[in-house]
């Protein structure tokens, strides 16, 4: 939810990558990326969202990607994986 407020209340275009938890309290990642993606500002929909949780079996990596994330790292996180990974979506 607090993700979700931070990106609302930002300028556009400010923020160039979103690292998302999926598993949180009170909104998920999985909600908390698509009260993003349906935000009415441009960038909201091209924001790069990068997943990160325990869960890495390909059904989570399909509700992920689903809900508009862009790419899934799973826990525990490799720097140079994380790394990669922006670059990769920036």
């Amino acid at each position: 939810e607090e993700a979700v407020k931070i990106f609302a209340a930002s300028k556009p275009d400010t923020i160039r990558v979103i690292l998302m938890d999926v598993m949180m309290p009170v909104m998920d990642g999985l909600q908390a990326t698509r009260a993003i993606r349906t935000l009415n500002r441009a960038d909201a929909l091209r924001v790069p969202i990068i997943a990160m949780t325990a869960n890495a079996y390909d059904d989570d990596v399909e509700r992920a990607l689903e809900a508009g994330m862009n790419e899934y790292i799973a826990k525990p996180v490799e720097m140079r994986k994380l790394i990669d990974t922006v670059k990769k979506v920036l």
